[in-house]
């Protein structure tokens, strides 16, 4: 069963993970390196508990929660101790310190989870590789240390006219550990380029069109059936030989000369006569104006060049992209399956502790390996929830369980309690509702929405959402009513903890309907849904197959996986 965790990873690894149960880790974590490059190693010495870490938000800073944390690190001795009090005599109570500490106990957590044949890919960039790669060192083993892969994720582009003095930033570091020397390992190839297929393979074969390249037929140690003479015709006064199979130990035929080929230079032949003979009758050799055979090489039987660790074929996701879902940090699906297809096979646990919008768990789930995802934002839980069904179907969600997020009331009334954000993103995920990113300063009011188009007018329309926690009385409906109006939305509706009283009741029931001309049916324009409701399945009274809150994935239509054309 596959298993997406809401909550901080290393809480989930350290409760739900077993010992060795991994066999791929993939990890991207957040990290604002479009920050000030010189504000991640300012000094800190504020004593306040760490800030709520939020979607799209990759910051960190040194406080009473880091400091607690690198204590605890330190305590425990060895190699990751030795490297992070190195680290604090270097950075002091900087950000990117705070950020090593946060990383240090998770990479040691996932290298328990680790199988002995395991390996782990942690995607990165030029703000923190270098602390990552020795922090990496530490837990790992430099031996263990495979390759640093750099992916360019983006075109060339200047900033000269703007001012900027320095080499512009295209690429990503992604780093290759394994947590022994047996690791699992596929093979893949990547496509020759252009100027190499017109360079190496510029024969072209008349009458299949075919592209090949000449190999050498000699050998410099002769071994088995090597040592012999290959006889070659042509006719008189051409100059094309073929070989001399039919005619070898008979009379000359007349109108055609002879001659036996030997290997040049006292060098014997690399293949057996046999085999030469079945390369004649393959079409499979080429012969020189001297005579010699060369072999065919064909293109089109070449694997390709074997992956090597520069990636400049898997572009970023472009604007217009259809796998792309609006979320900041998504990486493209080509660069996750490389990964996952190298070092992993099928039915083998592929894990992404900081899941994001979901890209690691839904190519995994393409590639038929089983998954485990964890994020810490509800938001990102609704993501990847809407994600795996629009690209699998519904029934996908008989295939993986959600861990962390409320079942029932007391579980809804408890994240409330101890996170109101999350709540709120909790709450609005069970309507298929996005929140609002709240601004200092902005219009209250709004804590969620969902757009929709219910006719052909191309109008978008929208039902505006507001999530209560604590008691609940009219005035959030005339509120509400105020907002919808301001909004110019079609519909409201509150989502709260308590159940509403009944004059609450009596003025959303006031309100007027929202009439769906081309759907035939009018809608209230105010609603009322309890938590508990919602628990038990009640949606509210909209047009939810006309709705859109997030973008949908493209849905996935099983193929078995082949080789990518070589040019």
């Amino acid at each position: 069963m596959n298993h997406l965790y809401y909550g901080d990873n290393l809480d989930i690894m350290r409760r739900y993970i077993d010992k060795e149960s991994v066999d791929l880790v993939y990890l991207d974590p957040p990290f604002n390196s479009s920050r000030n490059y010189n504000v991640i190693f300012e000094q800190k010495s504020d004593d306040a508990a760490g800030a709520q870490i939020k979607a799209f938000e990759d910051t960190w800073h040194w406080d009473h929660t880091a400091a607690v944390a690198y204590r605890e690190i330190t305590e425990a001795g060895g190699q990751i101790s030795i490297v992070m009090q190195a680290f604090r005599s270097f950075l002091g109570e900087s950000d990117m310190m705070a950020y090593l500490v946060m990383m240090a106990p998770r990479l040691v957590e996932l290298r328990r989870c680790l199988k002995a044949t395991g390996s782990l890919y942690l995607h990165c960039d030029s703000t923190a590789c270098h602390y990552l790669k020795i922090l990496l060192d530490a837990v790992f083993g430099p031996n263990n240390f495979r390759t640093e892969i750099i992916w360019k994720r983006s075109s060339a582009h200047s900033d000269a006219k703007q001012g900027r003095k320095q080499h512009g930033k295209i690429h990503d570091v992604i780093l290759f550990y394994t947590k022994g020397e047996n690791w699992q390992w596929n093979t893949l190839y990547t496509k020759y380029d252009e100027e190499y297929v017109n360079d190496f393979y510029r024969h072209v074969e008349e009458g299949t069109n075919r592209r090949y390249r000449l190999d050498n037929l000699s050998a410099a140690k002769p071994g088995g059936d090597t040592a012999y003479e290959w006889r070659v015709k042509r006719k008189k006064g051409s100059e094309k030989w073929v070989a001399d199979l039919e005619n070898e130990f008979q009379k000359p035929v007349a109108g055609w000369e002879y001659k036996a080929v030997p290997p040049y230079n006292g060098r014997s032949w690399a293949y057996s006569k046999k085999n030469m003979a079945d390369f004649a009758v393959q079409n499979r050799l080429y012969y020189t104006k001297s005579g010699m055979p060369c072999y065919k090489r064909y293109l089109d039987e070449m694997p390709g060049v074997p992956l090597q660790d520069i990636w400049i074929d898997i572009p970023p996701i472009s604007s217009q992209a259809a796998e792309r879902l609006g979320y900041p940090t998504q990486k493209p699906e080509a660069l996750l399956e490389r990964i996952i297809k190298a070092s992993s096979n099928e039915g083998d646990v592929v894990l992404d502790p900081f899941c994001g919008c979901g890209t690691a768990i839904a190519v995994a789930q393409k590639l038929k390996r089983q998954w485990i995802g964890i994020d810490i934002t509800h938001l990102a839980i609704s993501l990847m929830k809407n994600r795996l069904r629009d690209t699998f179907g519904d029934s996908i969600k008989s295939e993986y369980k959600v861990v962390g997020e409320p079942v029932d009331l007391a579980g809804a009334r408890e994240l409330a309690k101890t996170d109101p954000y999350q709540f709120q993103w909790w709450a609005l995920g069970l309507v298929g509702a996005r929140p609002v990113e709240q601004k200092k300063g902005a219009d209250k009011g709004i804590d969620g929405r969902l757009f929709f188009h219910d006719d052909n007018s191309g109008k978008t329309r929208q039902v505006i959402f507001s999530v209560k926690a604590g008691q609940v009385h009219s005035s959030h409906i005339r509120d509400l009513a105020g907002v919808l109006e301001r909004e110019k939305a079609e519909m409201g509706a509150v989502l709260t903890m308590e159940a509403p009283t009944r004059n609450m009741v009596r003025e959303a029931s006031a309100a007027e309907l929202y009439e769906s001309k081309d759907l035939g049916k009018a809608f209230p324009k105010i609603q009322i849904l309890t938590i508990e409701e919602l628990l038990k399945g009640r949606k509210p009274d909209i047009p939810y197959h006309a709705a859109a809150t997030f973008k949908k994935a493209e849905k996935f239509e099983s193929r078995d996986a082949e080789q990518e054309e070589l040019f």
